[in-house]
């Protein structure tokens, strides 16, 4: 029978797999949105495919967890039937595109952590992890690049661009905090050495960004006050609409298939 809910078995294996398949899924969502309104026409290819690989990670990640959980879900129903709350992405991956300035300031700081991060999981024992992270860890690099570039490029350009990345780097700081936090349940999967500890990044993501920051001649912003919550389902008021629209064909034809 078709259903527009699921109750989810969390182990902490499943709970890990689920918030960085969800990390993956909502961010590839946003950068969908900029279909059709892209700057040039390049740009709008580049960016869909950075959503793709993202969605693509999320699919894998969505399938191995299914597999642990042995409920017999599957990736679709870890995307489309979870409300808001079970959601355990970043506050940062949910908030709006806004200007292009902000999408790649965006990009920048995730894909600086999550890069080293796949690498570094790719020393994992578990087998599927070590796949999935070996596969990601190429699209990534290309994603730090691509909006690296692209920062530099409106950081050192007009002074309104300058301005405008500025502000949105100003703007998504204090999201960065919770990239490198760990819950007792992931804690314990490090301690077991199964994932890496998310905090022992903070120096990699710090370089990557402060380098990319200088060249572009942009400020570093002052560590601050830090953002929180998504981890443990509590999001931005701008997740709940997206899920609206990410779920609305699932969910208003319980049981759809292509």
């Amino acid at each position: 029978m078709a259903t527009t809910s699921i109750t989810v078995c969390e182990t902490p294996l499943v709970r890990y797999l689920l918030r960085r398949a969800d990390d993956a899924l909502i961010l590839g969502h946003r950068l969908s949105e900029w279909c059709g309104h892209a700057p040039t026409m390049e740009e709008e290819m580049a960016l869909a495919n950075m959503g793709l690989d993202l969605i693509g990670q999320a699919r894998s990640l969505y399938t191995y967890a299914a597999e642990v959980e042995g409920e017999g879900h599957c990736e679709d129903d870890f995307a489309y039937l979870r409300g808001e709350r079970s959601y355990g992405n970043l506050l940062l991956v949910e908030q709006p595109n806004g200007d292009f300035a902000r999408t790649m300031a965006r990009q920048l700081v995730y894909s600086a952590f999550i890069h080293p991060y796949w690498r570094a999981l790719m020393a994992s024992p578990d087998a599927t992890l070590s796949a999935i992270a070996a596969k990601a860890e190429k699209e990534s690099a290309y994603h730090v690049r691509h909006c690296a570039e692209w920062l530099i490029r409106l950081g050192d350009g007009t002074r309104e661009s300058h301005a405008r990345a500025q502000a949105a780097v100003d703007h998504l700081w204090p999201f960065t905090g919770e990239l490198f936090e760990a819950d007792a349940d992931e804690k314990g999967l490090v301690a077991e050495g199964v994932v890496p500890d998310p905090e022992s990044l903070r120096g990699a993501w710090m370089q990557t960004v402060s380098a990319v920051l200088a060249e572009a001649t942009l400020a570093l912003p002052p560590n601050g006050w830090m953002q929180k919550g998504g981890r443990e389902g509590r999001h931005s008021e701008h997740l709940g609409p997206l899920l609206t629209e990410l779920q609305y064909l699932q969910r208003t034809f319980p049981g759809a298939t292509w």
